[in-house]
């Protein structure tokens, strides 16, 4: 298992390519540090969603494209220890100001329950965000794995599902206000990666299909009205 730190930012549209140079530079440092793999990915399919979504997540605006990201590392402490030698390193400030606006960007530490397939070079994401009670997390954990095998028969390669164990309250903007949390619950943070958008569409219509989905639970361990859940292509 892995230590998850994830990402949501909104970015303005125009300054994809910047944010794309300026994700290079900061991961080279940050796999220099103890980063196991970084991964940034753009936002191609961000639905709007009835009472809460990845956009309302960081206050995007009308020219702002939602970005989804993470770092993986060996354990909680590894992550520490890379963003204090990041806060430290002088080559922090030749990357350059951020290309976005960081006071809306949320972010968190996450420790996965579940940590299937294989991870992949470039490829689409199907990015998660999900509002758990905390009574609930062995039947979310077994929900997930009961599921995965669909997605990977279907063409998925990965499926992550990581629990929020370090995820701070914003004044702006933050993970449970993404979720809509209420009391007594945590975050989770999940991505499903595949090898590309195409394999992602015709996969997802083939789990609905799938006769094993009814040996799923009849009723979800969360409430699925304020799950947020976007499709990303990773650059």
């Amino acid at each position: 298992m892995t230590y998850i730190q994830g990402f949501v930012t909104a970015v303005p549209t125009a300054n994809r390519q910047a944010f794309v140079e300026h994700a290079r530079k900061a991961a080279e440092l940050m796999r220099e540090f103890g980063a196991s793999r970084v991964v940034d990915a753009w936002g191609v399919d961000v639905p709007d969603g009835k009472v809460n979504d990845f956009k309302g997540a960081v206050a995007a605006k009308a020219d702002e494209t939602v970005c989804f990201g993470w770092m993986e590392f060996p354990d909680e402490a590894a992550a520490k220890a890379c963003f204090d030698k990041m806060m430290s390193d002088p080559r922090m400030r030749e990357i350059g100001d951020m290309p976005f606006d960081g006071k809306r960007m949320i972010f968190g530490g996450f420790e996965p329950l579940m940590d299937e397939g294989a991870a992949v070079e470039g490829g689409y994401v199907d990015g998660f965000v999900i509002p758990v009670p905390a009574g609930k997390r062995e039947a979310f954990r077994d929900m997930a794995l009961t599921a995965w095998p669909m997605f990977r028969d279907h063409g998925a390669t990965r499926d992550v599902e990581a629990w929020g164990v370090d995820v701070p309250r914003g004044t702006v903007t933050d993970f449970f206000r993404a979720a809509h949390a209420e009391d007594g619950e945590h975050v989770v943070f999940a991505f499903l990666e595949w090898p590309d958008k195409e394999t992602r569409d015709a996969g997802m219509k083939a789990v609905m299909e799938d006769e094993r989905m009814a040996t799923m639970p009849p009723e979800m361990p969360f409430d699925g009205k304020r799950m947020i859940f976007a499709g990303f292509e990773v650059v």
